[in-house]
Formats: C-alpha cells, structure tokens, sequence
C-alpha cells in the first residue's frame, strides 16, 4: 500500500499512522505491543483526520486498521482509567471519554464510506472505533467483545446501542457475559456487515485505494463461518428477558442446557454492581433510541463508575496484579439496591456531554 501519497509520510513511532493514496484515506492504529489500545492522543488524531478528509474532495473511502498481526484494538487505556479513579480526580477520564464518545458518534454519521477492518481482537473501544462505520468487515481471526463487566465497568462507546439492537436477548447475553464472538456472529448480531478471509485483506484494502467500496467487496467477500449463537437462541431468549439480574441466573441455571449453565457460572463471577447497571443500561438505551442519546447515558455511567470501588478493583486484578481475584464490594447480586443502580444514571447538569443536542455527532469537537 505504498506509493502515491499525498500527504507527509507519517513517523513509524506515531500512534496513530495516516495517509493518503489514490482514492482512499488510511488510518492505521500503530500501539501493536498494547494491541492498539485507544489513549486520548490517538483519539484527537483520529479526529483531526477525519475532519481534514471530510473536506477533502480527492478522498472518498476512509479505511481504518490495526498494526500488527494481533487485532485491530483491545480497547481504550483502561490503566491509565484505573489510575485516574484510584488517585486523581477523574478529571482525564473525563475528557478522554468526552473526546472518544464524540468520536464514536462522528464516525457513525460521516459522510464517507468509513470502512473499518475488524481483523483478530476487536473490543471495548476498538469496537466504538469500528462498529459505528458504514463498512464492517471481519475475518476467521476476528475476536469482538465488549468485556467491561470483568474489569467492573459497563459497556461503553455506544456499546449498549449497538448491542440493544441485536436480534432476541443475543446483545444482553454478550453485554453481560463478555463472551467473545467470531465473524459469523458478529454477522448475525448486527457488529459487522461483510466476510473477508484474513488472506484477503492485503488485496481488498489496497484495492480501496483504486476502486468503489462496492468494487472492492465485490471482489472479495466469501460467505462467513458459521457461528455459535444461532444454536444458542433457545436459552439466551428464554432466559435473558428475566426482571432482574438474579432471575437471569437462575433461570440460567435451571434450564438444563449446559451452555447457560456456563453463562450463569460466569456472570457469578462478574461485578454484581456492573451487572446490574449493565443490565438497566441496555434496557434503557433501547428506549433512548439513537446512538446519540445513548452515548450521552453512558457517560453519566462511566463517570459515575470512576467512584465505584469495583473498577479500580476490576483492572487491579485483571490488569494490575494479574491475580484474577477481584474482591467486588457489594459481592453479591442481592446487595446491590435500586439505590446503587440508579446512582449512575443521576443526571450531571452542565457536565453532560451533551451529543443529543448535536445530532451532527459533535463535528466541532
């Protein structure tokens, strides 16, 4: 994918590569060893290129990838998060969510074919730098999971939009659990459009540069693997429409399919408070309607999350110490009151982020 650009050749170190060729416009996520991990710096230069290129008359197709043979993004900088909460004043995360949620919102309404490649990992924000385009594709290798409820945090980045509209219970099943899917269910649950075997991509995104999208595709989309959740419809929409967090267990466990006895073993193991939120989140977010309005949700949802003890604990034991025991307080589901739900989804007043105000997906910001 060399020759014929246009712009400055981009630093290597740069964590984030962009450039031009030919008709289209790369973006390249460029942190491989944190697997593409999103910090605020990448997020502004994201969207300093998406505005130079939405005024760029020689630019049609904007491409975003990941370095690396890994994935395209594990997610957002949830370290730098985990310090911030335990000991600044949130003031960071703030702003860095501000900026990202924006950004999600601008890439789900920009004008230009936005065409992102969901090759291996893809999860937490990579997903909200992905899923929001018009042209998903995905591969055998290709691994997408919103995990936030392991780490004491609750699906963000338009997460529960994209999820709450997934067919049955499949996205409150996936937002609760974490559970990883492949190509053929991200197909199914609405998380990507298009099936390009791993061998392709070389060939398909530098076609980019030469052709329509609709060409492109053409030329190389295959018929996906099938996936695992179809099989799963029985128990997942029986199971997941419960009241209440504590009744989607024990339905789960009492009804005899082995898979959702696993389900319920592992949301056991989960943040009670983030199931619980999770859960009221995606309910909501169904009601709410557009990308914008859920994103503003999910703000107030993760910055109330900065004060909760689960999510410093969460990344403590997932990320920190590696000991994979996080000691969740409240532990159980039965303790966790309406009281502390409701607390995350408290207005903020002239703190909010304000995006459904601006339908045009924050183009200022």
């Amino acid at each position: 994918m060399t020759g014929g650009a246009r712009t400055a050749p981009p630093h290597p170190a740069d964590p984030v590569l962009a450039r031009t060729e030919g008709r289209a416009a790369y973006l390249t996520l460029n942190r491989p060893r944190a697997l593409n991990a999103l910090n605020h710096a990448m997020v502004r230069r994201i969207t300093e290129a998406l505005t130079a290129w939405e005024h760029d008359p020689a630019v049609e197709t904007v491409v975003i990838t990941g370095a690396g043979e890994r994935g395209l993004c594990a997610g957002g900088d949830i370290r730098a998060v985990h310090d911030d909460a335990r000991d600044g004043d949130g003031t960071a995360s703030a702003a860095f969510w501000r900026d990202e949620y924006h950004l999600n919102a601008r890439i789900a309404r920009y004008p230009k074919p936005y065409v992102a490649v969901m090759d291996g990992i893809v999860m937490g924000g990579g997903v909200g730098v992905s899923a929001h385009g018009g042209v998903r594709v995905v591969t055998e290798r290709s691994r997408i999971a919103m995990p936030e409820t392991g780490i004491g945090f609750v699906p963000d980045v338009g997460g529960t939009h994209l999820l709450g509209r997934a067919p049955g219970e499949l996205g409150t099943h996936l937002a609760l659990t974490g559970t990883e899917i492949g190509a053929g269910d991200a197909l199914l649950c609405g998380l990507a459009d298009h099936y390009v075997p791993a061998a392709s991509l070389g060939a398909f995104v530098a076609d980019l540069a030469a052709v329509p999208v609709a060409d492109a595709l053409a030329r190389h989309v295959q018929p996906p693997p099938a996936g695992r959740l179809a099989g799963q419809r029985d128990w997942i929409d029986s199971c997941y429409p419960a009241g209440t967090a504590e009744e989607i267990v024990e339905r789960l466990f009492a009804h005899g399919d082995p898979d959702a006895k696993e389900a319920a073993e592992t949301l056991l193991a989960r943040s009670p408070t983030a199931l619980k939120v999770t859960l009221a989140a995606l309910r909501r977010a169904r009601r709410l309607g557009s990308l914008e309005r859920v994103l503003d949700q999910e703000y107030r949802v993760s910055l109330a999350a900065l004060s909760s003890p689960d999510l410093v604990e969460g990344v403590r034991a997932q990320l920190v110490d590696k000991d994979r025991r996080p000691r969740w307080s409240p532990a159980t589901l039965a303790e966790v009151t309406d009281a502390d739900v409701a607390r995350f989804f408290a207005p903020l007043g002239d703190g909010e982020l304000g995006l459904a105000a601006d339908p045009a997906g924050g183009t200022a910001h």
